[in-house]
């Protein structure tokens, strides 16, 4: 049975820019460095491999989803951080939630079940 997703991969143009905003998100680099061709970072249970790829070009493919906490804190912490999410709402199906686009263009959801 499968129970959840372990980690994704994403390419990026540049390993510095892509690691920077994942760590003002709070996740922690745990394998590789800002000169790697692969880097791995963590928050909690979830894994987000960077992979450089410097001609990388984006296209929409969907979106990656991050279960959370609390999205009110980590909204104001991201944009305490200079990114720019889109505000938080209640989704009709029973999530507070708000999307932000990563540098290289991977569109990223941070959502919590609603009570």
């Amino acid at each position: 049975m499968i129970r959840h997703i372990s980690a994704v991969t994403f390419a990026v143009r540049a390993m510095p820019e892509a690691i920077t905003f994942y760590t003002q998100l709070g996740f922690t680099l745990v394998y590789g460095s800002l000169q790697a061709r692969f880097s791995t970072l963590q928050a909690g249970e979830a894994l987000v491999n960077l992979t450089l790829a410097s001609n990388f070009k984006p296209t929409w493919w969907g979106r990656t989803i991050f279960r959370v906490d609390n999205v009110d804190t980590l909204y104001h912490k991201a944009v305490a951080q200079g990114l720019t999410p889109s505000a938080p709402q209640n989704g009709s199906w029973g999530e507070r939630y708000f999307h932000l686009t990563d540098p290289n263009g991977h569109e990223l959801s941070f959502a919590q079940l609603l009570p």
